[in-house]
């Protein structure tokens, strides 16, 4: 179980942290073309979901690949999980589907992790 939750969190990581990237730093104007959500938001807010979503992800796997401060891990992943609850909200207000279905998973994914790392396959 242990190895399948590693397996999870590099999976969530790779995915927050390149959300994260292309939040955090590309043109407004940019990510409304792929990202139609971020028509409903300030430049600030959007940046600052992605700072969180890349801190979630480092989050995810510095401290189990450190064993320094581990409670980070199923904390992160606690963080992720609430993300992708309100992220659920902002799709589910603008009628799409289909991204709430990809946030389902991703917060699916996110409960596992935080359920293992907090109970019985914590660090």
């Amino acid at each position: 179980m242990n190895v399948f939750l590693w397996i999870v969190q590099a999976l969530l990581a790779a995915m927050f942290a390149m959300a994260g990237l292309m939040k955090s730093t590309q043109p407004r104007e940019k990510l409304t073309k792929s990202l139609p959500w971020v028509e409903d938001f300030s430049t600030g807010t959007v940046r600052l979901i992605g700072t969180v979503e890349l801190l979630g992800a480092l989050g995810l796997i510095l401290p189990g690949a450190t064993d320094l401060a581990t409670v980070l891990t199923p904390l992160a992943a606690t963080g992720l999980a609430v993300i992708m609850v309100l992220a659920a909200i902002t799709h589910a207000r603008r009628r799409e589907p289909s991204a709430i279905a990809f946030n389902a998973v991703l917060l699916a994914l996110a409960v596992v992790v935080a359920w293992g790392r907090f109970g019985p396959y914590a660090f």
